[in-house]
């Protein structure tokens, strides 16, 4: 006698013949093998019935009933059951075996049948799902791994660039306000202009490094309280490259936006930019950042001048539309502005 092993023991094995003294012989078999979960059946609706409710592991199928094996098999193969059917049949119709196939049966078993192989086909079946489902559980916890592992790498990367943009503002925003909001900003902007999400996002994290390039910038430069000479200007407009130089080289996406932004961000919509490209030849991350920079330096505190009123900005931005800036990130801001929503 061939016995179930331990761990196959509690598999529910479902037996359905319309032949009495057939299902009597197969529950007696499973049974005094050692499987303690058999349910039998001479219905076809009433099996079908129990096997859409309960989640079973084999199937004992007679091929030739009043509702015929091939039907019982596409109401399975309909709903999707993971049962593995083992098709009991005299017939060696190989059409009728093709069918079965196509449906889902993973075995035949010839009438009149042999206990000893019966048994040993669904031994074999169980444990063929026994380790498949064992490699499911161990490919889930591995995704769960690697999600765990993807989203600490993220995390860090996040604060690496947050490290950079403190770094950059440091010296005249010590509280990193700045570069925070122009995040924020330029990601509820792109949004507005229904660019792709993790475009949008990505934008909203590099967005706060477009003056990483200040590093290079002297203090006395920087942090002059008065007007800029046009020499001292011409030094400024050099954290545009600095800043790119820092970021060049990026194989991530990310780090490709970043230098993007990071160079052309002091670009205008009419050609006056500090590298003079014109309109649609500036990036959108770039004409989306200009807007967001330029708003909130205008409305708060900089070490060369005070903070202006939020009308009087909105006015200039206003003003910059069409010729500083792209019209279409004017009106996106303007609109998110005036719904309180930055």
């Amino acid at each position: 006698m061939v016995r179930a092993a331990q761990e196959q023991r509690g598999a529910r094995v479902v037996v359905l013949d319309d032949d009495p003294t057939s299902v009597a012989l197969l529950r007696r078999m499973l049974l005094a093998a050692g499987y303690v979960d058999v349910v039998v059946f001479v219905d076809a609706l009433e099996a079908l019935a129990h096997l859409v409710t309960w989640p079973s592991d084999v199937l004992l199928l007679d091929m030739h009933m009043p509702l015929p094996g091939l039907d019982v098999l596409r109401v399975l193969a309909d709903r999707g059951d993971d049962v593995a059917t083992v098709c009991l049949t005299g017939d060696t119709d190989r059409a009728l075996r093709r069918q079965a196939l196509d449906l889902g049966a993973v075995d035949f078993v010839t009438k009149p049948f042999d206990q000893q192989e019966v048994l040993l086909r669904v031994r074999n079946l169980l444990s063929e799902r026994s380790a498949r489902r064992q490699l499911q559980y161990a490919n889930a916890d591995l995704e769960l791994r690697v999600r765990a592992r993807t989203a600490d790498l993220e995390e860090a990367r996040n604060e690496v660039l947050e490290r950079l943009a403190q770094a950059a503002e440091f010296r005249d925003d010590a509280t990193h306000e700045h570069t925070l909001r122009v995040g924020e900003h330029a990601r509820a902007v792109a949004q507005v202009l229904d660019q792709d999400p993790e475009w949008v996002e990505m934008l909203g994290q590099v967005a706060p490094l477009h003056d990483l390039g200040k590093i290079g910038v002297p203090d006395a430069v920087l942090l002059k309280p008065s007007r800029l000479t046009p020499a001292e200007f011409e030094v400024v407009k050099r954290h545009t490259e600095i800043g790119s130089r820092l970021l060049r080289g990026g194989r991530s996406s990310l780090m490709r936006l970043a230098e993007e932004v990071a160079r052309t961000h002091h670009e205008r919509w009419d050609g006056r930019g500090y590298l003079g490209m014109v309109a649609q030849e500036i990036p959108l991350s770039g004409r989306v950042v200009a807007v967001a920079d330029v708003f909130d330096a205008l409305t708060h505190v900089r070490p060369y001048k005070q903070a202006w009123p939020e009308h009087e900005a909105r006015a200039e931005i206003l003003r910059g539309r069409g010729r500083h800036f792209d019209p279409d990130v004017v009106d996106a801001f303007i609109g998110l502005l005036d719904e309180g929503s930055l």
